[in-house]
This record gives C-alpha cells, structure tokens and sequence, in this order.
C-alpha cells in the first residue's frame, strides 16, 4: 500500500494520511445533515406530496455516494480529495427544479443521471482533462485563491461571526453569542497548534472544541452511539422508472435546461476544486495535473451512483483541503473519509452533534492556506491581473466557484488580445468564452 500510494515519494506515513481522512471527513460531514433536509424540502409548507423527498433515503444515498466517490477518488486517482452531494446543487436541485420548476423529483434526479453518464464519456475520452490543463496557470493560482475566500465565507458564515444586514449586505456577528464564542476559541486554538507546527493541528482543533462544546451544553451529548440506517427504497432507481414509465416528461426545454445546468456548474466546481487542492498538496506537476481524468471519472461515477440512489450531482469537496493542511498527500486519506461515511450509516446520532460552529475554524483557517498562492499571480501585468482578481471576488461575492471562474475566464481572452498576447492564448480558452458567455445569457 506505501508503493502504491507513492508514501516516500510524498513523504507521508499512515497516521498523516489517517488523520488527514478523519479530518476531511469531520469538515464535510454536515452534508449528511443538511442534504437531507434541502432535498426533503421539509422546511416548506403546503406543497403536493411528489414534491417532497424522503428524508432518511436521502441521508442514506447521501453517505453511499460519498464513500463510493470517495473510494474511487482515492483508488484510481491517487489524490486525498473526497467527494459528496454538492451544496449549491442541491439547493438547485430542490429550489430551483423542483420548487420554482415544479419538476418531480424523480425527473431531476433522472437529469443528475444523465449529466453523469455525459461525464463519464467526456472523462473516458480525455476531453475533461484537456480542457482542465489547458488553463493558464495564473488562473489557476486565482481559482485556488478564490475558493480559499469563499470557504472562509462559507465558515464565518456558518459560525454566525459574520450575518446578513440589510443596509450592508453583511456585518459582524454578536460576539456575545456562546455558539460564536465557540467558533472564536476553537479558531483561537487551532491558530496556536498551526503557529506551532503540530501535525493535524486542524483535527485536534475541531476536537476540543467539540469537547469544550459538550462541557458548556453547546454542543449537544449523543443520546445513542448507534442508530437504524434508513432505506434507500423511497428513492433508490427512481431515475429509471421515469425514463421508462413517463419518457415525454424528459422531452422538454426545462430538462434540457436542468441537464445542462447540472453539467456546467459540475464540470467547472470539480475542476476548480481539483486544482486548487492539488496546488495545496503540491501535487502538480509542470502547472498540469497527473491523472487528471482518472480524477474526473471518479467524480462522474460518484454521480450516476448518487444519481440512482437517490441524491443531487456528487462533486470534489473543497474541504478537502482541510484534510490536506492536516497533513493527507495521498489516495489513502480519501479511502478514510469514504469508509467513514459507510460507518456514518450506523453512527449517526454521534455524527450529529458535529455542528457547523465545530467545523468553521477549519474552514477558516484553510482559506489562510490557500490564498498563499495569490503571490504566485503575476500582479503587475493588468491583463493578468483583471481576469485573476475577477476569479478571486467573485467566487464569495456570488457564493459559487463555477460563477467566479465563468467571470474570469470571460475576460481572461479580452485582456490577453488587447495585450497582445494572442499567441499565448489556448483555443480551448476561446471555446470556453463562448461557453460562458452563452451560460450567463441562456442559464
């Protein structure tokens, strides 16, 4: 396993690798909470009863088609990148399709499935690959960059240190709030260790604060170590009953539309994460990235298995970026994070206790790591400079990667052409303008 997994060459060991999986595990596990309750969408009143999911069959296809892309992430690509439902996509998913819509369930998922099955042939034929390594590298410092911003929102956010105000947009939480001051100890703690240079300083933050939580009544005591894991029947090939009980509901512009929203938002989130963790890592190589469409393959299996469980498109986790500072460089890391989310089924009433105000710091604090790449960004060429900056604000400000990159990567072509740097310019990135372009006019 240290052969295959190259632990010399990466200088890493087993209890890095452990550790990096537990933690990357402990900062995505909110998923088998929140997606559940966004697919459900329970917190909705009055709507027909197609509209609603099972919430338990979602939680359960939830944490299979994370172990199975997690495992196949770790397998084939060899990287320490886990994957799950992705937040934004179920939000689509539920709020969009299904609410705004009035889609089925049953029919989006059978548009997750489809995007799937268009991935999984994008990623055999290398197409997926070429695309991704024919970024410039400067925007490829700036993805990496703007997902570090935009994590860190995500865990201020989540933590209450930063809230909505509708004169300013946002503003400063109450830092009075216990839920806010633990977040507050467990970023001053985690600070420490990382200043430090303890291994896994990360992990060992998130869990004494989850200690400290319990002690203070802020973090609630699990009242079961083990509970019944909920069946998939609810959900589970719903997908294929669609396609072959009511075909002419896939026949319509909004399915296209779905489908085609589900695959850009896909493609361009799980190419942004790849990068981005994979800089972190230290993983790439000559500005490209090794095994690149293994890496993609997972993902579009990851998805058609979710696809037919029952649950939204299954994308590379940014957090994985959590399990990476904690010390992961290999596929072993991901395997960990996929089996316990396999042993998640039968512990959930331990898992839930995990809170959002437990996991921020993490999040925080690998948006500090992340955005050293910033200085990797040639600055004081203006057509760089542009396009980069575009990437990095807008990911936070639109609270979504696949919108900062389509921003960036518009105005990537504009600059360099009118720099008179025609030549340096990929005709992939021509084609990803128009892509683009066309993305913000039709979706």
């Amino acid at each position: 396993m240290k052969k295959y997994f190259k632990f010399e060459e990466l200088g890493t060991n087993y209890r890095r690798e452990i550790i990096g999986g537990l933690t990357t595990f402990l900062a995505m596990a909110y998923i088998l909470v929140v997606n559940p309750l966004t697919l459900s969408l329970e917190t909705v009143e009055g709507l027909p009863d197609f509209m609603y999911m099972n919430k338990g069959s979602v939680f359960t296809a939830t944490a299979i088609a994370a172990a199975v892309g997690s495992i196949l992430m770790g397998v084939l690509a060899r990287y320490p990148i886990a994957l799950a439902p992705g937040m934004g996509l179920n939000a689509f998913f539920a709020y969009t399709v299904v609410l705004t819509y009035g889609i089925p369930w049953q029919v989006a998922l059978t548009g997750v499935l489809f995007s799937g099955l268009i991935f999984i042939g994008l990623s055999l034929s290398g197409i997926r690959e070429t695309i991704i390594n024919a970024i410039p590298s400067e925007l490829k410092y700036a993805v990496g960059a703007g997902i570090g911003l935009f994590i860190t929102f995500i865990g201020l956010q989540n933590s209450k240190i930063i809230v909505g105000n509708d004169a300013v947009i946002v503003a400063l939480g109450d830092l009075s709030n216990p839920n806010v001051l633990l977040t507050v100890f467990g970023l001053v703690i985690t600070v420490i260790m990382m200043v430090k240079g303890i291994k896994g300083g990360i992990f060992y933050g998130m869990i004494i604060t989850a200690i400290v939580g319990m002690v203070f009544s802020l973090v609630p005591i699990p009242e079961a170590v083990v509970g019944n894991i909920p069946s998939m029947g609810p959900t589970f090939g719903a997908a294929f009953d669609v396609i072959f009980n009511d075909p002419a509901s896939l026949l319509t512009t909004q399915f296209l539309v779905v489908v085609l929203t589900f695959l850009f938002v896909d493609f361009f989130d799980t190419a942004g994460t790849l990068i981005s963790v994979a800089n972190q890592a230290g993983l790439m190589k000559e500005e490209k990235l090794p095994r690149a469409g293994k890496a993609l393959l997972a993902d579009s299996i990851a998805t058609v298995t979710g696809a037919i469980a029952g649950t939204s498109t299954t994308t590379s986790y940014v957090e994985s970026t959590a399990g990476v500072a904690a010390g992961a460089r290999t596929g072993l890391a991901a395997v960990v994070t996929g089996v316990l989310f396999l042993l998640s089924l039968f512990f959930y009433p331990v898992l839930s206790v995990i809170t959002s105000h437990v996991t921020a710091p993490a999040l925080i604090i690998v948006g500090v790591l992340m955005v050293s790449s910033l200085g990797k960004i040639e600055w004081n060429r203006f057509e760089i400079a542009v396009p980069a900056f575009f990437v990095i604000i807008a990911m936070p400000l639109t609270y979504s990667i696949a919108t900062g990159i389509a921003i960036g990567f518009i105005f990537y072509p504009i600059t360099m052409i009118f720099a008179g740097r025609i030549k340096e310019i990929h005709p992939i990135m021509y084609g990803l303008w128009i892509v683009f372009v066309a993305y913000f006019i039709f979706l």
